[in-house]
Parts: structure tokens; C-alpha cells; sequence
């Protein structure tokens, strides 16, 4: 076990010189770009001049050429450069010669689908771009997506068929389209008998220009579709092809809502509720699928292991996968996992700056920065910087914020790509735990009221760094070596209630000093590969994870809590003085190894099987404030099976079978003194997935999870210290997602959920008792429409409606809170790059209760809102 020990500590402290030594590897593996490289170079797949081509065969098995298997392309870009025969269109990727084009051409229109790619642009959504009359005998020119892996390109001639020639470079696909003075004529039927050609008068040729064309965007994001997702499987999956139900939330949902907590994002997606609030910091967990998740993800990295605040301001988009995912991600709590894709930077220049002001005295600037820091584009940067000052209905809450998110992407090669991405959060706020309970019902006192005293102050701050190296050994095979170090201190003077109240009136405020430190060390490397044994498609994923978990506990506690009248409550009283020796703390460290493999099998079209397991090693230890030093060593092993059928290409049937372990935080005590076990999860899960139309899908999902190995009282020893392992809880439900664009300029996102979670074995909670911050029904739509034409063009509304049932504040059921029905709303109007809204929350200031942590607990909901916004970008 030392050797182990060792092995571990050596390599997570030597990742940076092991990140330097890869980058270094990378680089001899890659092959320099040769000056006539740089130039443009004829495609040899399958065409070379696409207006060259014979029209497609009737034939369906002919019509569309079989794309290359594997990762969705990401196309990050449209460009339109002039040249002297005409102009450039330029799909901006680093991975075009794993695109497939197919040319379906007809009448005066050149129709190119480019097969294995997907439009994404800034914030992470598909636009439609159109371009008029950008150069003589060109009508218009269109890129659009067509589906989940089909981008079209469109060029309409004005008075014959364009010709269109196809490169590829560094910058991505390049279609050259020659001006009408040079067009070719539209290609022949074959059965149609060859007939003369008419020569066309010349046009004027077009004035030269240095400076790239601009393109007009004339159609909206692709909305809140997004139709692949990374999280369940680490490559970029279509959503159908997925057995297992993930949803997106993407950047355009968390500007049109004007979200700055995570928390808030998640009330769009079925199955995913408000875990506590952690003293109102933002820094709540998540209840997926009945089960509490205090940590979140971030790009694949376990990203904190205890409630730590999260800034919205360089998210990308926010993925939810539900059920199980120890498979990919080790240590996790059976309900699923948030993994929050962060911005990344652009080839081309973009600026963007936002400034909020709201009631409660909410004032938030921000802005977003990227573009090339060389010449030749190999660098690129992205800044993303937010401050925040806001006030609260809470009495004297109150919080302050400062945000910045810096990322450098070096492309070493065409085939190498590095980035450093680093992030500091500070939150500074009033630590609030919200309201007790009298009876089984949240005390009749109004939801402003501060239960503790306007000298909790606590700072919250957190450091993000780490780099990602991206090397490809060919079109099939990719090695991935990433690493992130997160820091986290939470440090301040407390004095708050959250204890059992004194006849029915009195709340114990507890006073002292506590400081708390985590930090998080991940090292991944992982190869994804692709190849066939015969007609079958493998693409395999193997990887290797090291991880080290630190806590270090501190507090300074006042031996007598201070009474307070929460109905007439003073708040103007002396403190008593915090001792100056500690009087508890505790460390602990998690060594984690974890390998894992995964392999997604397509054994045809329609029929697609994933499989992969993960075993995880780890090693414990504490030391407690009587320096006494526990250790203890265990391991895990997780498996996952799905297979996904597709009757027809809209319609995905799924059913998956998966497993998930979470080891014990704390070291409980058992009377034998032997390690508790970790906690674990089982799933059976089917579903259906519809691509309803290009714009618009939906997911409808039943599952069963049983989460065992729960600690609960030992009901054979005296000491209520000690814990024996025989508890179980159980989770049904049935969920429903859909999302897109109804019609242009119609988006919606709409959630149905309904749970039935339980404890299903306990010795000291009844058999039956509902899992607490769990609604047996909850529902939510959120829908916008912005007007598409006319002299109101750009004005648009936004409608939300939030439903959510009675759930309990404790697992002894002992306190209840209400439903609530919630109405949001927004008007905005945009024109060219600048936006100006309006959105309010609690349209109607209904009174409700969003989580609790404990029957005494309670948070309650803000009421009326308002948060005004004005956008620009350049």
C-alpha cells in the first residue's frame, strides 16, 4: 500500500513537468506545415470540382456518400473572402478531412451537404447565415444546419448554375465560387441528350477588396436544440445515438433568462431540483432523479466535492446527464451529474460587454473578449471578466462578486492543439440559513427575515487552472492528456440559527470562526480511436484518471448560543468573543486511480450498442482534532451497457443498464471499527428520443434507481455515534424534455417530472418516507417568440411557467413545503449587434420556498424581480 501511495503522489505532483515533456512529444510527432502547405489543396475524397459531378442517382443507397464515423466536426466559423475569380466561403475547422461532401446541385442552385459536421458559432449554437449579392451572378449564398451531423451550404446563381471548386487548409473547407463571369452551366440529367450551350454576356467584374465579405445573419440560433452532447460518452454524440437521457442547456437559454446562478439554469431540465442553498451563497447542490449531488463538473473534471459558488459568465452551455455516470467520471451519487462546458476561443475577432441592473439593488457589468494573439491565427485567446454587487429581500443580505476567466489555445499544428485555461471566483457575502420551521410547515414570519445576525460575513473564494493537449495521430485516432487543479477557501465569522427552536419563538444563533480549504488535483489522458471488424464500427475510448481530494476543517465555536426572538427579532447585540484556540478540525485526503474503457458499436445505421466499466482505487485518510489518524483502502468497480434502435431516422428507442459508488465523506464509526463500504447505485432506464423536426426533438424517459450501503443508526449499540450499513433508498420516475424552435422565431424548452423517491430501508426513518427537496410532480416551460419582419422587426417575448409540488424539508418528513406555480416574463428588442431587455421573475410575487437543508433550514423564493439588460457586440 505505500508503493501505491507513492505512485500516486509522485505523479499528481509531477503534472506539469509531464505536461511539458507531452506538449514536447507532441510536437516532434506532428509534422511542420511546409510553406506550399499552407496554400490551398485540392480535396481527393471524392470530388474535386463539385459542378463536375453527374446529378445524383435516384437510387437511395447511392444518393449520399457513407460519412466518415465518429466525432461530430464542430465548424466554429463562416468567412467569405474576395479573390480574383470571385469569392471564397470558408467553413472554419481543424478537422475537415473527416467531413464528407456530397453535391445535390439542381437547377441554378449549387447545394453542397458537408455529412459529419455541425455549425456552432460563439456561444456554442448553429446559426443560419445568408449572404446577398456578395459578388456579380451570385443571388445568395447560405449555410445552415440540416440536421445533427449535415451542414448544407447553399450558393444561388442569378442566371445559371456557379461553379464551385473544393480546397481544403489549415482554416478548414474552402469553397471557391467563381464570379457569372466565369459560371458554368448547369449540369446534365442523364438521360437528357446534350445540347448546346449559350454563352451568357459577361458581367462587370466585382471591385477587389483586401477585407473578408461580410455575412449577413438573417436566421436565429438553432435555439435550444442542441443536438450533440460530450458528457455521456466523452466524445461529441448525437443525442439520438445516446442510451441514456442527457439534456442541454445552452448559452442562449441563460441570456434570454438572464441567469446568474446554476441552479436557476437547471429548473428548465425534468428530474433536477434545488439542493440547499449552502447560507444563500449560490453554491447549492442538485437533487437529480431523487438523490442530492452537492459537486458539479466542469469540461469532464470533477470540479468540487462541497457546495462552492459557480459564475454563469464564461459558460458555454450546461449539460445534465442523468442516472449513473461513475462509469466515465468515478465518485458520484446515483442521480446524475452537471457538467458545465465552458467558452472557448474564436479564430476570428469578437468583443461583447453586458451590463444588469436590477431591483434589490443588482448591478452586474461583464464582457467577453476573443480573437487571434498572432498573425497566423496558431494563437488564440478568450477573456471573460464579470464584476457583481447586489443586494437581497433577505434583511442585510447582501453579495459581492469578482470574475475572471482567461484561456489561451495554442494549435501547435494542424494536428496538435494546447490550451491553458485559468479562473478566480471571490464571493464575498452574508452567510443565511434561512428560516425554521414551527409545526410541520415553514414559521409564519415574513420570508425577508434574517434568522442570525448581520455580523455572518463569509468570503468565498476559488481558483481554477489547468491545460488540455489535444494530439491526433490520424483521422481515426486521438490521444488526450488533460489537467486541472482547483483551489477553494471559505473562510468568515458565523452567527446563525438552524437549530430546533425554544417554544416555538427562540432561535439558538451559534457564533465562532470556521475557515475551510479543498483542493483538487485531476490528471486524465485518454485515446478515442475508431475502426472496423468487418461491417461493424467500433469507436473505443480507454482512459486513465488520478485524482487527489484534500479537505482541511478549522473552527473557532462560541460554547453558548444566544437566543433570538424570530418574531421580534433585535439584532442590535453584542457578540461574545470567539476563542482564540481552535476547539475542532479535521483533514482528510482522497487518493483516487481510476481506469476506465468504453466502446460505442454501431453493428448498423439504426442499431447502436455502448458498453464500458470503470474500476476506481482509492485510499483515505483523516486526522481529527485529537490527532488521531485513520486510513483506509477500497475499491469499485462500475459497469455500463445500453443499445439505442432506430425504426426510422426520427424515432431513437433506448434501454440501458448502469452503475454508480460514492464513498463514505465523513470516516462514521461502526461498532466492528471496520471502513464503511461505498454507497451504491444501480439504474434500469428506457426511453424514446424524436427528432421532431430539424429545429425541434424530445425525450421521454422511466427509470428505477436503488442507491445501497446507506449508513443509518446501529439499533445495537447505545452510542448514537455509531453507524452500521443497511440503509436503502429507492427512485422512480418518468421524465419528459422537448426543446427547438417551433417555427422561425419560436423557441421553447418544456420539463415534466414525475418522482416517486423513497427511503426504502432504514432503522431509524420510516419505510416510505419521501427523500427530502423531492416533488412527486414538478413541471416547467419557458418560451420565446421574436417577430421575424415588419417595422417591429427584432422586438420579442419571452413567457416562463414553473410548477412545483409539495415536497418535505427533512427525511424524517417532519416539515412540508407548499407547491408553488411560478410566471416569469420577458421583453427585449434587438437590432444589428445590440440587444435591450427586460426580464421579471415572480411575475405575480407568489410566496414559495425553494429548497431547505434541514427541517430548520428554509429558503425561501425572491418575490417580484427585475432585471434590466443592455448587450453589444462588435
Amino acid at each position: 500500500m505505500k508503493s501505491y501511495k507513492l505512485f500516486l503522489s509522485l505523479l499528481l505532483t509531477s503534472a506539469i513537468p509531464l505536461a511539458v515533456s507531452f506538449t514536447t512529444i507532441a510536437v516532434l510527432l506532428s509534422t511542420p506545415a511546409k510553406a506550399d502547405q499552407l496554400e490551398k489543396e485540392k480535396i481527393s475524397k471524392t470530388i474535386s470540382q463539385l459542378t463536375g459531378t453527374k446529378n445524383p442517382a435516384k437510387n437511395a443507397g447511392t444518393l449520399v456518400q457513407t460519412p466518415t464515423q465518429g466525432i461530430t466536426v464542430i465548424i466554429t466559423g463562416v468567412k467569405a473572402n474576395s479573390t480574383q475569380k470571385g469569392l471564397d466561403v470558408i467553413l472554419e475547422t481543424s478537422q475537415g478531412e473527416k467531413l464528407q461532401v456530397t453535391n445535390r446541385s439542381t437547377q441554378n442552385n449549387f447545394i453542397a451537404d458537408i455529412t459529419g459536421g455541425q455549425l456552432q458559432l460563439p456561444n456554442g449554437d448553429g446559426f443560419t447565415y445568408r449572404s446577398e449579392k456578395p459578388i456579380p451572378g451570385i443571388t445568395e449564398i447560405t449555410v445552415a444546419n440540416v440536421d445533427a451531423t449535415t451542414v448544407r451550404l447553399t450558393v444561388v446563381g442569378e442566371k445559371s448554375l456557379p461553379a464551385v471548386e473544393l480546397f481544403d487548409d489549415n482554416a478548414g473547407l474552402i469553397f471557391e465560387v467563381a464570379s457569372g463571369a466565369t459560371a458554368a452551366q448547369p449540369p446534365q440529367t442523364p438521360q437528357a441528350e446534350e445540347q448546346p450551350t449559350t454563352k451568357l454576356p459577361p458581367e462587370e467584374p466585382a471591385a477587389q477588396q483586401d477585407e473578408p465579405i461580410e455575412l449577413v445573419v438573417t436566421g436565429e440560433q438553432d435555439g435550444y436544440r442542441v443536438p450533440t452532447a460530450s458528457t455521456a460518452t466523452k466524445t461529441d454524440t448525437p443525442v439520438r445515438d445516446i442510451p441514456g437521457s442527457i439534456q442541454v442547456i445552452p448559452r442562449r437559454i441563460l441570456e434570454d433568462q438572464k441567469t446568474t446562478r446554476v441552479q436557476e439554469a437547471l429548473e428548465n431540465v425534468s428530474g433536477v431540483r434545488k439542493q440547499g442553498n449552502f447560507g444563500g451563497s449560490d453554491a447549492g447542490g442538485y437533487n437529480i432523479r431523487g438523490f442530492a449531488q452537492d459537486g458539479n463538473f466542469r469540461n469532464g473534471f470533477s470540479d468540487n466535492d462541497f457546495y462552492s459558488s459557480v459564475d454563469t459568465a464564461n459558460i458555454d452551455r450546461i449539460e445534465v446527464l442523468k442516472g449513473p455516470a461513475s462509469v466515465l467520471f468515478g465518485q458520484a451519487e446515483p442521480g446524475g451529474i452537471v457538467n458545465i462546458v465552458t467558452k472557448q476561443p474564436l479564430s476570428t475577432p469578437y468583443y461583447s460587454a453586458e451590463f444588469n441592473v436590477g431591483n434589490y439593488s443588482f448591478y452586474r457589468p461583464s464582457f467577453d473578449i476573443s480573437g487571434p494573439l498572432t498573425d497566423d491565427g496558431s494563437v488564440l485567446y478568450r477573456l471573460n471578466v464579470a464584476y457583481q454587487n447586489s443586494g437581497s429581500f433577505r434583511d442585510y443580505n447582501f453579495t459581492e462578486r469578482v470574475f475572471v476567466a482567461p484561456v489561451i489555445t495554442w494549435n501547435i499544428s494542424d494536428r496538435t492543439s494546447l490550451t491553458f485555461e485559468l479562473e478566480y471566483l471571490n464571493n464575498d457575502y452574508l452567510f443565511d440559513r434561512g428560516l425554521p420551521s414551527i409545526g410541520n410547515r415553514p414559521a409564519p414570519i415574513p420570508i425577508s427575515r434574517f434568522i442570525g445576525l448581520p455580523q455572518s460575513v463569509y468570503e468565498d473564494s476559488n481558483l481554477r487552472v489547468g491545460y488540455r493537449l489535444e494530439h491526433e495521430f490520424s483521422k481515426d485516432w486521438e490521444l488526450r492528456n488533460a489537467f486541472s487543479f482547483v483551489s477553494g477557501r471559505l473562510a468568515g465569522d458565523y452567527a446563525i440559527g438552524g437549530n430546533d427552536l425554544v417554544d416555538d419563538q427562540f432561535a439558538p444563533i451559534s457564533i465562532g470562526r470556521e475557515s475551510f480549504f479543498r483542493k483538487i488535483y485531476t490528471l486524465q489522458t485518454e485515446l478515442v480511436g475508431r475502426f472496423k471488424t468487418g461491417s461493424i464500427i467500433h469507436q473505443p475510448l480507454i482512459g486513465v484518471e488520478l485524482r487527489r481530494n484534500t479537505w482541511e476543517y478549522t473552527s473557532f465555536d462560541v460554547a453558548d448560543p444566544i437566543l433570538l426572538d424570530i418574531f421580534n427579532p433585535n439584532y442590535d447585540v453584542d457578540l461574545p468573543d470567539i476563542p482564540d484556540e481552535q476547539t475542532f478540525s479535521y483533514t482528510t485526503r482522497r487518493d483516487t486511480l481510476g481506469i476506465y474503457f468504453q466502446d460505442q458499436i454501431a453493428f448498423a445505421d439504426n442499431l447502436k450498442v455502448l458498453i464500458g466499466g470503470r474500476f476506481d482505487a482509492f485510499q483515505r485518510q483523516e486526522t481529527g482534532f485529537t490527532e488521531t489518524t485513520t486510513e483506509e483502502s477500497l475499491s469499485a468497480f462500475s459497469p455500463r451497457v445500453g443499445i439505442v434502435y432506430q425504426p426510422i431516422q426520427p424515432i431513437s428507442l433506448y434501454a440501458s443498464y448502469t452503475q454508480s459508488f460514492q464513498p463514505d465523506r465523513f470516516f462514521g464509526l461502526s461498532a466492528t471499527n471496520e471502513p464503511f463500504k461505498p454507497t451504491r447505485g444501480r439504474q434500469y432506464e428506457v426511453g424514446v428520443k424524436a427528432d421532431i423536426s430539424e429545429r425541434f426533438s424530445a425525450t421521454l424517459a422511466a427509470y428505477e434507481i436503488t442507491r445501497t450501503n446507506v449508513v443509518t443508526d446501529d439499533p445495537n449499540n447505545p452510542d448514537p455515534n455509531f453507524s452500521i450499513q443497511v440503509g436503502e433508498q429507492r427512485s422512480r420516475g418518468i421524465e419528459l424534455d422537448i426543446g427547438g424552435e417551433i417555427m422561425p422565431g419560436w423557441n421553447i424548452i418544456a420539463a415534466y417530472t414525475y418522482t416517486d423517491a423513497i427511503t426504502s430501508k432504514d432503522n431509524t426513518i420510516p419505510v416510505g418516507n419521501r427523500i427530502d427537496n423531492v416533488p412527486e410532480h414538478a413541471a416547467s416551460l419557458w418560451t420565446t417568440y421574436e417577430l421575424q419582419s415588419g417595422d417591429l422587426k427584432g422586438l420579442g417575448f419571452g413567457l416562463g411557467l414553473y410548477y412545483v409540488g409539495d415536497r418535505y424539508a427533512d427525511l424524517e418528513n417532519t416539515s412540508v413545503l407548499p407547491s408553488y406555480f411560478r410566471t416569469d416574463s420577458a421583453i427585449y428588442y434587438k437590432q444589428d449587434n445590440w440587444r435591450l431587455a427586460l426580464n421579471f421573475r415572480n411575475l405575480f410575487n407568489e410566496t414559495y420556498y425553494e429548497t431547505s437543508q434541514a427541517r430548520n433550514t428554509i429558503y425561501p423564493g425572491a418575490p417580484f424581480t427585475v432585471i434590466g439588460s443592455f448587450s453589444i457586440q462588435f
